[in-house]
């Protein structure tokens, strides 16, 4: 095969075969057993077991303990532009087909391996792309890729006016890259002169900093929660918890509410939630105050302040097994004080956008902390990320699946 196909061979343990077998996109360091062949950083490597089956092919990351991220196991693919056209194209036909055509002004293009563009994100926001790159293998490639998807997104109608690469995140490290942010020239182009750029999604309008904006700038994933929370709303009072740049409260405020108050401890994202309630206007009606939820959520119930609809979508507690102890007691805490603060018969959103909070866990610790403050929960609805953020099922587990959203009735034990 090697002399056919012209890549190195990396021969992999059994129990990395299995799990290959069963859907995982990575092969780790310590699971490879032989290599054969000279190899590239960031170059293609075909991976088979130990009695020579194909497996798969992916890049090589010679810095990272995820040795191979894999982007097929079809032996006959070759790895060419047009492959990556092809693949391009199909992402893209994806988000068109499960998403709603107004939808598709703010969206998540690629997602990744939930893509098999493993270290790749890229999001939309109305005519500008942001651009993440966490791999050596995508970096390798971006002057392929950026281009044609420019191209194909074009050519369908989207005009396209600008690509920022938003690659300012520790992770490149780990892969040898540097970090940085700023335009990626198309061929042929100028950049814009502005990172901001204003979108609408449910309805809702936004301004969103491709340069300054936390991740890649906005927060896509929560579209249909924000739109689930926003059918609770009309003729309500709402607190909305860790609300960044004002997405679930204007979405509450779009739909009718009473008043709204949003709370946050970064004073940019207060500014910023400002800002987008003005320009839908909203700010009579959805005020934003800038404090720790943690310590304002205390204030509130010693005040005998209490809301129809409370809203957490706290940041994740953790990013590692190793503080989940923590994670849980934080997540916890902010579930009893938000839940101390629901109306008898109010509503109850939460959320944890942790991988390593895991559904079972993250229901378990709602569940004591509805004991805790003795209150009785109605499951409204259960829902996850949106659409274009896939999940990708791997065999025992879904690589790819972070997000737990819930929707509750709290009501007084009686």
């Amino acid at each position: 095969m090697k002399m056919e196909r012209g890549y190195p061979v990396y021969t992999v343990t059994p129990k990395a075969e299995n799990v290959i077998l069963r859907g995982h996109p990575w092969v780790y360091d310590a699971e490879i057993l032989n290599t054969e062949g000279e190899t590239a950083n960031g170059g293609l490597v075909d991976v088979v077991s130990k009695k020579g089956r194909y497996l798969g092919t992916g890049f090589l990351s010679e810095r990272s303990k995820i040795r191979v991220r894999l982007i097929s196991r079809n032996a006959n693919d070759r790895f060419d532009a047009a492959f990556w056209h092809r693949k391009l194209q199909w992402a893209w036909e994806y988000r068109k087909s499960v998403m709603d055509p107004a939808d598709l002004d703010a969206c998540r293009i690629i997602f990744g391996e939930a893509d098999a563009f493993p270290g790749l994100t890229v999001d939309k926001f109305h005519d500008l792309l942001s651009v993440q790159v966490l791999s050596v293998g995508m970096e390798n490639l971006q002057d392929t890729l950026l281009p044609a998807l420019t191209d194909i997104l074009r050519q369908d109608g989207q005009p396209i006016r600008g690509v920022f690469l938003r690659n300012d995140v520790a992770l490149r490290d780990k892969e040898g890259l540097p970090q940085g942010k700023g335009w990626y020239i198309l061929p042929g182009e100028t950049p814009p002169e502005s990172p901001v750029v204003e979108i609408t999604e449910n309805g809702v309008k936004y301004l969103v900093d491709v340069e300054n904006g936390q991740k890649t700038g906005f927060f896509l994933d929560q579209k249909y929660n924000r739109r689930a929370v926003g059918r609770l709303a009309a003729g309500k009072t709402v607190l909305d918890c860790f609300t960044h740049t004002g997405s679930f409260a204007l979405n509450a405020g779009i739909a009718g509410a009473a008043s709204v108050l949003g709370v946050d401890a970064s004073e940019l994202g207060v500014a910023q939630a400002r800002e987008n309630a003005e320009l839908n206007g909203l700010s009579d009606r959805v005020t934003f105050q800038c404090a720790d939820v943690f310590d304002l959520l205390p204030e509130l119930e010693q005040k005998g302040e209490k809301f129809d609809v409370v809203i957490l979508d706290p940041p994740a507690f953790t990013k590692s097994r190793s503080s989940i102890k923590n994670a849980v007691k934080g997540y916890r805490e902010i579930n009893l004080r938000g839940m101390k603060l629901v109306k008898d018969g109010g509503y109850l959103a939460t959320c944890s956008c942790s991988h390593f909070m895991d559904p079972e866990l993250f229901t378990k610790t709602i569940r004591e902390a509805a004991a805790n403050v003795h209150k009785r929960l109605r499951q409204v609805e259960y829902r996850t990320q949106a659409a274009d953020h896939p999940i990708l099922w791997t065999g025992g587990e879904q690589a790819s699946y972070y997000l737990k959203f819930y929707i509750f009735q709290v009501v007084d034990e009686k």
